[in-house]
């Protein structure tokens, strides 16, 4: 996307950038900490940069060749180029980088890396002074046991279902860690790959989760910590002490090379995700002119980030759907569908994502022959179509919220195709689905769900939404993960200054135009008076579910 920045009218200002690397793109904001304002903001996509195309990333999933099934690698060069191309424009664009006083990163979640013996002394090359000639890649050259990134897209069933009978199945395994052994965790990916490439396992003196690795390319310090709030996601951290768990680091390390000792050696600590970590390193400084005084903070994953903005519950409707709710840390989804988490500063949630998202609803539009941005017809046809009407199911691709394995469209309503009655079908489907699944760990009482993402834009969406949940919805401006890193990079300077801040103080002003809509009450009728489509979406969507069960649970 062009840069887009904002030059604010105070003198001196101090500003806290937010960074985020997801599948597909790099993005920052750079927020004045008084004002709470976003100076700037700018994304770089990873396919269509110069910088950065030449990497090999294939597919809309932008991953390496796979060489076998359940394989998605992203190359960790990318990623280090990806850093170096935003700073550039940045520095090009006139931004004031030496009144930068704190750094927040957020990453994809899973994702990971395996870094070499030699590491330490590679990384700290970032701070001997008349390196900044050099290019990242080049510096940090060799610094990898394993020349890949296994991302969250990474599946590995076989070894996340023997972790689980490790522990002693499901219930054990979600008390322990927050989450039932999803084949895409992190501890289930490291057993794939002690076998997969055993030397480049043996070879590791380290591991970091990628959240970690950019505040260790930061500071010039490979053995720069982890956060807790990402670390949930490695199936090896007890959710309730938030630190390393012996018996989960058994379960993960059960007759790999080493064992249990060889495993915990390459682990490193574990820290709240507000945790400043050390100051930037002289690379950086010498070639983008960061501030030496630029406090890096240890960051988390892109959703922990993402929840930063909002203390309510949070629904994303992006490519993936992702419902985040909010929790006093107790409550868990004992039934595994679910995962307990910890946001940017430290609070507890469950996050559920349903796989097939927008890109579901994207696919059903384009069989109806509109572009993949272009929205008016569906949005006319939900118009003049009633709710609580159709029930449509269509699973392109695997699921985990609830588990179940893929299947082509099923119309359980009606038997003509068309828009009205496809769209409206697949839309309250998929909504009516992460509600129900999301019931075991909602509050009785919530306050207004917040919702993000392109569908929020959507009024007949955001109408459906108010009604299935019954409570008040908020439209969010697009905000994301790197807003979050960068509002959380504002607490975490404010607290390490000795102010006592409250996290909705800093966000306060992110939510100052949205769009609060009340449910009607006849649409509530519609789905949750006895007899209407709540009460017979239930059964329906238990069979399907039944009916196409995953090869291997995830």
């Amino acid at each position: 996307m062009p840069i887009k920045y904002y030059i604010g009218n105070v003198p001196k200002q101090r500003f806290s950038l937010g960074i985020d690397l997801s599948t597909q793109s790099i993005s920052a904001v750079l927020v004045d900490i008084d004002s709470r304002e976003i100076f700037f903001q700018h994304s770089l996509d990873y396919r269509k940069d110069e910088h950065l195309k030449k990497y090999g990333t294939q597919g809309q999933d932008y991953i390496l060749p796979p060489k076998s099934a359940g394989e998605a690698n992203q190359p960790p060069r990318m990623f280090f180029a990806a850093l170096e191309a935003m700073f550039a424009d940045m520095k090009f664009a006139g931004l004031p980088m030496r009144d930068i006083i704190v750094c927040n990163t957020s990453t994809q979640q899973h994702s990971h890396a395996y870094m070499g013996r030699h590491a330490r002394t590679i990384f700290a090359r970032l701070n001997i002074p008349g390196n900044s000639e050099a290019r990242l890649t080049a510096i940090l050259e060799g610094s990898l046991a394993l020349n890949l990134i296994p991302t969250w897209m990474t599946s590995a069933a076989e070894e996340a279902k023997a972790i689980r009978d490790f522990i002693g199945g499901r219930e054990k395994m979600v008390q322990m860690s927050g989450s039932d052994s999803p084949a895409r965790f992190t501890g289930a990916v490291i057993r794939k790959i002690a076998r997969q490439y055993p030397a480049a396992y043996q070879e590791t003196e380290h591991l970091h989760l990628l959240s970690s690795l950019i505040p260790a390319v930061l500071t010039g310090n490979s053995r720069t910590p982890m956060d807790f709030g990402n670390a949930c996601g490695m199936s090896m951290m007890d959710y309730s002490s938030k630190d390393w768990s012996v018996k989960l680091i058994k379960a993960v390390a059960n007759e790999l090379p080493g064992g249990e000792s060889a495993l915990r050696n390459k682990l490193l600590p574990i820290v709240s995700p507000y945790t400043i970590v050390g100051r930037i390193a002289t690379f950086f400084i010498e070639k983008y002119g960061f501030s030496p005084d630029c406090r890096i903070i240890a960051g988390s994953g892109d959703n922990p980030q993402s929840k930063v903005l909002i203390t309510d519950d949070l629904l994303s409707l992006g490519t993936s759907f992702v419902n985040m709710v909010s929790t006093d840390g107790k409550k868990l989804d004992m039934n595994g569908y679910s995962n307990g988490m910890y946001d940017g500063t430290g609070r507890p949630f469950i996050f559920g994502c349903r796989t097939n998202g927008a890109l579901v609803w994207d696919q059903l539009r384009a069989v109806y022959g509109m572009k993949k941005d272009e929205y008016e017809p569906a949005e006319k046809a939900l118009s003049t179509t009633p709710l609580g009407k159709n029930i449509v199911f269509w699973q392109p691709r695997d699921e985990s919220f609830p588990a179940s394995g893929r299947y082509e469209m099923i119309r359980m309503t009606h038997n003509k195709p068309s828009l009205g009655n496809d769209y409206s079908g697949l839309v309250e489907s998929t909504l009516a689905t992460i509600y129900l699944y999301s019931k075991p760990f909602a509050k009785e009482s919530a306050g207004p769900l917040y919702i993000t993402g392109g569908a929020s834009r959507s009024p007949e969406i955001v109408r459906r939404i108010a009604a299935i949940w019954n409570r008040p919805v908020v439209s969010m401006e697009q905000t994301g993960a790197a807003s979050g890193a960068a509002m959380s990079g504002i607490y975490a300077f404010l607290r390490s200054t000795g102010k006592e801040v409250k996290i909705e103080e800093i966000t306060r002003n992110l939510l100052r135009n949205s769009v609060l809509v009340n449910p009607r009450p006849e649409d509530v009728r519609a789905y949750h008076e006895a007899g209407g489509y709540l009460g017979k979406f239930i059964p329906i969507e238990n069979e399907i579910t039944k009916a196409h069960p995953l090869a291997s649970r995830q």
